[in-house]
């Protein structure tokens, strides 16, 4: 038979595997047939077209990571016979596993469990492949409970739970761990595909355990989710580990407490964070800088309120579409308990708040684009176990802003903003970003998540593409990652250790401006709709600050540091020299403490390092009889005999040139 391989064509005798095509070769991991990804053991035929999939590719990675998470499962139930299987999907960076089991893993429960891991992998167990029928899976899975569950909801596996990696809308198929015996030695429910054996997971480790939810769900059981990673090589692990590490670091709840920014009071709730004093610092300079770049950029302030009227969602749209995410309705109840009136919702988002304002009096084509803009709390009902600090929260405050502008200006404002993020990304030290572009998606499994016309999505999409497109920017597919009313752009940025944030999003909506009955008086007199593209520079201060946090491990720039200068006295006398000084870098508008604590110098030195603070400012008997100071800086470097005047312009060039 004749197949192509990367384009190239081979021939082959009749009923050869992707096994017979690639060899030994273990950094080929899986293969694409037609389009398909399948097992290496997948019998090709005449005319397939194949690509291999390698161990270092996403899909490959993915592939090795599921299979880590079988082998984890094989070795939970050798250390405990009792336990029920959940399931074990590929997650970023690693995999997890969900288990039934009477009391919780410990930490010596993960290294027992990682040898009988090594023990498997070493066997070098076949991942066999076998299609069963519904009743023969339920006969081979009758013990685990949880299977039997997945089973009887064949066609409906929902991919945001996981469940997704045990069965397709399809036919049923269950792998075998075979020895070289020919020996089962386990077998789990998954749809695959796998790696051919287990000698092809070369490097994993596992990581933690914690508690969940079967399916996500609060409501259902609880079981114990077993996390661990896997890589294509022993320093591809050792990499990440290396930057688990630094990770841990830079972790910005726990730099919020040491540097004393923010906390999350548990009397507030989960998700509820406040500033102290120093962040909020942060965030006033953030919303100071964003809100003059807005009204910079032709944008005109607005403010609305935080609760309104249900009716108001069912109109834009989010209700039912984004009622999970939302806080219970708020119901007004009579002295006999019977609710009354209308219920009211905690805004989760501005725009239709927004549209009420657009549609307040009559609009003209020369008043476009009508730009809106707004910092607006807004609040979210995120389930406890995504709350991530800052970058998770149940209220957080948008820099949201709206543009209406007609068809034919959507791409020049798509521009307009999207120049604007890249500049303000710049002045924040994210200079490592490109673009996702989320979509519909097709297939049956998108009808009914989304509205609008297929003609509407495809003109949306179409602009959005383009602008991403001539940006010179890296342009990433997300098919089926759209908000439910339209397309949108969004902005992904490297961190300093090479973590990926989603930050800004520029969002086209067609939906929105028909469903309020948006309406502007064109050239020729007549009434048109609108488009509406949403924006939003930041995304959320909260997690923005949150973000920028582990960027700078909280060593921010001085522009952005809560103290730019710490004033360092030699000694308890020079206190005094200091402190008419302190006044001059006030007035210039700068943020300056004296430490005047009874502490020796050495140790306010180390205090100011340790708050990473960008400037200490040290004077002594020297300085105060040359009228100078001297600088030390967080590197550790030090500048002395400094005039007080040359002193203050270097701060402040360092804090206007956003260094």
């Amino acid at each position: 038979m004749n197949v192509q391989v990367s384009g190239q064509p081979r021939e082959l005798e009749a009923g050869r595997t992707g096994l017979d095509l690639f060899g030994a070769d273990q950094s080929i991991v899986a293969m694409k047939v037609n389009g398909v990804t399948r097992d290496l053991a997948w019998a090709l035929a005449d005319g397939d077209a194949v690509e291999p999939v390698l161990n270092t590719s996403p899909e490959g990675l993915a592939i090795i990571r599921h299979s880590a998470a079988h082998v984890s499962a094989q070795a939970v139930q050798l250390l405990r016979a009792d336990a029920k299987l959940g399931i074990g999907p590929p997650i970023t960076d690693g995999f997890y596993y969900d288990f039934d089991v009477a009391e919780p893993f410990t930490p010596e429960d993960l290294k027992a469990l990682e040898k009988h891991m090594q023990r498997i992998v070493k066997e070098r167990q076949r991942f066999v492949r076998r299609v069963v029928t519904d009743d023969a899976a339920r006969a081979e899975l009758a013990a685990e409970p949880y299977k039997l569950e997945l089973i009887a909801d064949k066609g409906q596996a929902n991919a945001d739970d996981g469940s997704a990696v045990e069965v397709g809308a399809g036919e049923l198929t269950i792998y075998d761990n075979v020895r070289r015996t020919g020996e089962v030695a386990w077998k789990d429910l998954c749809r695959g595909p796998h790696v051919p054996h287990t000698g092809y997971i070369k490097a994993f480790a596992l990581t933690r355990s914690s508690a969940a939810y079967w399916r996500g769900d609060q409501k259902n059981a609880s079981l114990q989710r077993l996390y661990g990673t896997a890589w294509a090589s022993k320093e591809d692990l050792d990499a990440y580990q290396t930057r688990l590490a630094e990770a841990a670091k830079r972790d910005h709840r726990k730099l919020g407490a040491e540097l004393d920014l923010f906390s999350f009071p548990e009397e507030l709730g989960p998700g509820l964070p406040v500033f102290h004093p120093k962040g909020g610092v942060i965030k006033r300079i953030m919303e100071d800088y964003v809100r003059q770049r807005h009204i910079d950029e032709g944008f005109l302030y607005v403010g609305t309120p935080h609760v309104t009227k249900e009716g108001l969602f069912h109109t834009s749209g989010h209700l039912p579409y984004y009622e999970d995410t939302m806080f219970p309705a708020l119901v007004y109840h009579d002295e006999e308990g019977n609710p009354v009136g209308e219920r009211y919702f905690l805004k989760a988002m501005n725009c239709p708040m927004h549209n009420l304002i657009f549609k307040s009096r009559g609009r003209s084509y020369r008043e476009l684009p009508l730009r809106f803009f707004e910092f607006g709390t807004v609040y979210r009902d995120e389930k406890s176990g995504v709350l991530q600090g800052l970058t998770r929260v149940r209220a957080l405050t948008q820099d949201d802003s709206h543009s209406y502008v007609t068809p034919e200006q959507a791409g020049d404002e798509v521009r307009h903003l999207l120049k604007f993020i890249s500049g303000l990304l710049d002045d924040f030290g994210l200079k490592d970003y490109y673009l996702e572009l989320s979509t519909r998606g097709e297939g049956e499994d998108k009808k009914g998540k989304f509205i609008g016309t297929e003609e509407e999505w495809a003109t949306a999409t179409a602009v959005l593409e383009q602008v991403g497109r001539d940006s010179g920017l890296d342009l990433v597919p997300d098919p089926g990652g759209a908000a439910f009313y339209g397309p949108k752009i969004s902005v992904q940025a490297k961190d300093a250790i090479g973590r990926t944030w989603q930050m800004s999003t520029i969002q086209y909506d067609f939906n929105q401006p028909a469903r309020f009955n948006l309406r502007y008086t064109a050239r020729d007199g007549s009434l048109q709709q609108p488009v509406m593209i949403h924006s939003a520079k930041f995304g959320s201060i909260e997690r923005f600050i949150g973000v920028l946090t582990e960027h700078y491990g909280g060593a921010f720039p001085a522009w952005l540091a809560p103290v730019q200068v710490t004033a360092i006295p030699v000694a308890a006398d020079h206190v005094a020299y200091l402190e008419p000084i302190a006044a001059q870098f006030k007035a210039a508008g700068l943020r300056i403490e004296v430490d005047d604590s009874d502490e020796r110098m050495q140790k306010k030195i180390r205090h100011a390092q340790t708050q990473k603070v960008p400037y200490m400012l040290i004077a002594g008997h020297d300085d105060m009889a040359a009228g100078t100071v001297s600088f030390r800086y967080r590197d550790g470097s030090q500048n002395n005999g400094v005039t007080v005047d040359a002193a203050i312009a270097e701060v402040l060039a360092a804090v206007r040139e956003k260094k």
